[in-house]
């Protein structure tokens, strides 16, 4: 399979494709990132107030109150910021190279969005089993207020993810390896490692690092085909808003949903019988994205 489009990404890598320099980078980009966290970390420790943590004391730890929920998504700036510092100091490539062009990007996204929100649309009208009936979480005013924040967290979020294994383990590895097993399957494989949560998610921890790997098939095959990182994050930001900002599970980043489910991430019978629907969604989204690009 072919991707000509993707030569806008492999190109700028391209002098910098040694192995032993991605390996570099990515230690690199964990000391930075761990050095940043504890950081990160003492800042919100001593000025946030009391509420960020819940009642239960839990707020952060699992994101169930909106200021905790944000700090979760705003700590991925940091790994923004690690790219952005190892990049020019060993592959001598700027953070905008790993985007491809903005005005392509940018327009990709818009019409990706556009075509993926009719696959939600759709979905929302699908009747659903009395089981994931879902119930109010914040109030109206409440998520409003803290829509324009949360918009904000969660573009930095996925724009974070899709940096680092799209923009730059995907075009560093594609730059020295030809073939697609290796540099779309390798980074989707370590982004689905990243969540696996056996204390959060139990039974099903498995399940949802195959889902992730899958979903980063997706969207590695999306910046292939259109040749930038916008329509992945394209995709990956609606999927999170909606898990996130409007249905989320409950009791685990739930902090700033609109509405939960009633069960949480640890129940495996629930979330095996919800597992078809998100795969579902995720294939048509992914067909309705490449549709909006002719690709």
């Amino acid at each position: 399979m072919r991707y000509p489009a993707h030569q806008r990404l492999i190109a700028p890598a391209l002098p910098s494709a040694a192995p032993w320099r991605l390996l570099a980078g990515c230690v690199l980009m964990v000391v930075i990132f761990l050095i940043l966290s504890g950081l990160y970390g003492w800042l919100f420790s001593r000025f946030l107030p009391a509420s960020a943590w819940g009642a239960d004391g839990d707020g952060i730890t699992a994101a169930t109150t909106p200021l905790g929920a944000l700090v979760n998504l705003f700590v991925f700036a940091l790994m923004i910021i690690a790219v952005a510092l190892v990049l020019p100091i060993l592959h001598r490539r700027e953070l905008p190279g790993v985007f491809g062009p903005a005005a392509l990007a940018w327009g990709q996204a818009r019409r990706t969005i556009l075509h993926i929100f009719g696959v939600y649309a759709v979905v929302s009208l699908l009747p659903m089993p009395d089981a994931f009936e879902i119930a109010p979480n914040l109030a109206g005013r409440t998520w409003l207020m803290f829509l324009p924040m949360t918009l904000l967290g969660l573009i930095i979020q996925v724009s974070a993810e899709e940096i680092v294994f799209r923009g730059y383990l995907q075009s560093q590895l594609a730059a020295r390896f030809a073939h697609p097993a290796v540099w779309m399957v390798l980074p989707s494989v370590l982004f689905g490692l990243l969540h696996y949560q056996p204390g959060v998610m139990g039974d099903a921890a498995w399940v949802i690092v195959i889902w992730a790997i899958l979903f980063g098939l997706a969207t590695a095959d999306l910046t292939a085909r259109s040749g930038t990182l916008g329509p992945a994050i394209a995709l990956h930001l609606i999927n999170n808003f909606s898990a996130i900002a409007l249905v989320a599970p409950q009791g685990n980043f739930d902090g700033l949903a609109l509405y939960t489910y009633p069960f949480g991430p640890e129940d495996t019978a629930m979330l095996m019988q919800w597992l078809p629907v998100d795969l579902l969604v995720l294939l048509c989204s992914w067909l309705a994205a490449r549709l909006a690009l002719r690709v």
